[in-house]
């Protein structure tokens, strides 16, 4: 396929998933239709839509790392980590109104944010690094969504479509990185007040740091760099979990803080 029509074709796929996302809806999977597909394309499909988003107004905040941990690889059966973009309007403050924030098929998971302090621009970024240009760590959830039927997704399909996201919730604490131990950060989640899932920090990539330092090594290549100010969500430290209305999602990392997620 010439460098012409794959750049067609990604075009076409970037509009496909941005219409999804503003309709509530979703679309067959982009690898059963298309098995040429590579994570490069994926990439380009997914600046793509968000290019769309920025053209309505959206705002760039931060960025979000996906499949992480052993335990939503195995779920997914997607076997390598990947990346998306925050927008301004994907920050929840407060109840999550499924229909309101244009969820379709939502998911928590429990998470330890990084706002940065100071820009990161890779390749060759470490975790030292990353904790020492790093403002506060934040317990939140990310609630992932996906523009694919069913969660059907390999690897491309997820990474096109922004990694899955959909919308964030941050607790109100936040903690020095340096105070901590960041791979033995232990988190417990509730849902509807019954015990659902645990972990720790090391469920990714050995230590949410290191994913941070994936992610800039990862985004440079694009030519994409973590800017100061930015929230970064560093994976799920344990397996998401389907909500609908009337849920209610709490976690607690222990020795910083609480973060709740309330849907409606």
């Amino acid at each position: 396929m010439s460098d012409t029509v794959s750049q067609s074709r990604n075009d076409l796929l970037a509009d496909e998933l941005y219409l999804a996302l503003r309709e509530e809806r979703t679309v067959p999977p982009l690898t059963d239709r298309y098995p040429s597909l590579t994570i490069d394309d994926a990439y380009a499909i997914s600046l793509g839509a968000l290019e769309r988003r920025k053209a309505d107004g959206e705002r760039i905040v931060g960025k979000k790392i996906g499949v992480t941990s052993k335990a939503v690889q195995d779920m997914l059966g997607v076997h390598q980590p990947d990346f998306g973009f925050l927008t301004d309007r994907m920050f929840v403050d407060g109840d999550i109104d499924i229909k309101a924030n244009g969820l379709i098929q939502p998911r928590a998971e429990a998470e330890i944010g990084f706002v940065l302090k100071d820009r990161l621009k890779g390749p060759g970024v470490t975790a030292e690094q990353v904790i020492a240009a790093t403002e506060a760590i934040v317990p939140c959830f990310e609630i992932v969504d996906s523009r694919i039927q069913d969660w059907k997704i390999g690897i491309v399909d997820t990474v096109a479509d922004n990694a899955s996201c959909g919308v964030y919730v941050l607790g109100e604490a936040r903690a020095d990185p340096r105070a901590y131990d960041l791979p033995n950060l232990h988190v417990t989640v509730t849902k509807n007040g019954e015990p659902l899932s645990e972990g720790y920090g090391h469920a990714v990539q050995g230590s949410p740091a290191e994913a941070v330092a994936w992610l800039a090594n990862t985004l440079g290549v694009y030519g994409v760099t973590l800017e100061a100010g930015d929230v970064i969500l560093s994976g799920s430290l344990v397996p998401l979990e389907p909500a609908k209305a009337g849920d209610v999602f709490e976690m607690q990392l222990h020795g910083v803080g609480a973060c709740t997620a309330r849907f409606v």
